[in-house]
Formats: structure tokens, C-alpha cells, sequence
């Protein structure tokens, strides 16, 4: 049984409190890094808590296979009922699948309009009611403004949360005024929370950079990756 403690007791609420809530009903989250510092970990542990809390999630994965996406979920919830002292795990984690649901596209082979089209039958006529999708992999590179506008109107129309994860290159390390890396500056005004991920020696900070209208400080947000167990956890 998960009590409301132990889900008080995840640095998630950290997330939450740093960002007016979370990123909120019929909005977007990105989280960005460049390719190996734990873009999908961070996904996965977002998702995990929400689950521990009884929500749904669609995990929407670009890449060729889901069968790493399935692994994270394994080795991240084991490590957070280590952590968090879960007892009878493993009836938990089989609870929290039945209100997972993994989904896979390649981006380019379908039109995002039937991708679209694909997570609202399974929300409207699959009955099962998500309350937010991952879009792990998604390449902004190979995207337009016009095309996340779709994915806004997607969480609006459906009154859920969408996160993505975006891949920074490590030869364009460019930024705007407000800090934002410049391939993802088009993508601003219809995304409400912006979290660099920065390595920093030993582990991986996370760098809030947009909250809803405001571009706070960069250091306000007191969490980092662990990379020894690729779970967010707390800055001391």
C-alpha cells in the first residue's frame, strides 16, 4: 500500500512546488539534454510517481524498439520501493502496469495527425482515461512550430499533461536571451515547463529554465539526476 507520506516524501514534490504544480492540465513539459545524460530516466521517474499515485500513463516512444523503455520502468520502480520501503512490490508494480500503457511510432513513417488520432482512441474509445503521455524521443530537429501546436491543442482538447524529452546537440550549444537552446526557442510559446539537464562532474543537474510565463533563475530548482541509479533526487 503507498501511503500519502511516502509520495510526500518523493523529490518530485520538489518539481511541483518549484513550478506552480507541475506542468498542469492541457500543457506541455520538455526536458532537454544532449543524447546519453538520462532524458528517458527522468520521463520514467515522472512517470513512476505518478503512478504510485493511482494516475494513468501513456508512454510514447520513437525510438525502434520499446523493450528499453520496459527495462527503465523495471530497474526505476524497484529502486524507488527500495528507497521509499514499499512493502508487497511486487503486487504494487503489477497494479501499476495495468495503468500503463506503452505505445511506439517512428517519427516520419506516420503523420502526427494519426498519432494524434492513434492516443485519442485509445483515451476515448479504449477507455482507458490518461492523465499523461510521455513523448520520449520525439526529434525537434525533424519537427515544426505549426506540428507541436498539434500536440498543444492534443493536451488541451483531452485536459492532460504531455512531457517530452529533446536531444541538444553538442556542436550547437547556442542559447537565446532567456537561456533556452536555440532549436527549441521556436517551441516556447506553446510549452509551459523547460528543464535543462547539465552535467555536472558526479551528477546531472536540472536546470529550470521556463516555468509557465516566467524564466527564473537557473539555479531554482534544487534537483539532479543520481547516475548511479537514474533517479531525480534532492540537492543538498
Amino acid at each position: 500500500m503507498i501511503s500519502q507520506e511516502m509520495i510526500s516524501r518523493s523529490p518530485l514534490r520538489i518539481l511541483e512546488k518549484s513550478t506552480h504544480g507541475g506542468v498542469g492540465k492541457g500543457n506541455i513539459g520538455i526536458i532537454a539534454a544532449r543524447k546519453g545524460v538520462g532524458k528517458t530516466a527522468c520521463l520514467v521517474h515522472i512517470a513512476t510517481d505518478q503512478l504510485l499515485q493511482g494516475k494513468h500513463i501513456i508512454h510514447v516512444s520513437f525510438a525502434p524498439s520499446t523493450s528499453h523503455i520496459i527495462s527503465w520502468y523495471d530497474d526505476i520502480y524497484q529502486e524507488v520501493a527500495r528507497r521509499l520501503n514499499i512493502q508487497s512490490e511486487t503486487e504494487i508494480y503489477e497494479n501499476m502496469k495495468r495503468n500503463r500503457v506503452i505505445m511506439n511510432f517512428k517519427q516520419g513513417g506516420v503523420a502526427i495527425n494519426k498519432i494524434l488520432s492513434s492516443l485519442k482512441s485509445m483515451i476515448s474509445e479504449g477507455h482507458f482515461v490518461a492523465d499523461s503521455v510521455m513523448m520520449d524521443g520525439y526529434d525537434f530537429s525533424k519537427s515544426s512550430p505549426e506540428e507541436f501546436a498539434m500536440f498543444k491543442k492534443f493536451a488541451q482538447d483531452l485536459q492532460i499533461s504531455v512531457w517530452f524529452s529533446a536531444t541538444t546537440h553538442r556542436d550547437d550549444p547556442s542559447k537565446d536571451a532567456n537561456g533556452v537552446p536555440t532549436m527549441l526557442t521556436p517551441y516556447m510559446a506553446d510549452t509551459s515547463i523547460l528543464i535543462l539537464m547539465i552535467p555536472m562532474g558526479s551528477y546531472v543537474h536540472l536546470n529550470l529554465v521556463k516555468d509557465h510565463e516566467v524564466f527564473p533563475s537557473p539555479d531554482s530548482l534544487h534537483l539532479k539526476l543520481d547516475p548511479q541509479v537514474m533517479l531525480i533526487a534532492e540537492e543538498r
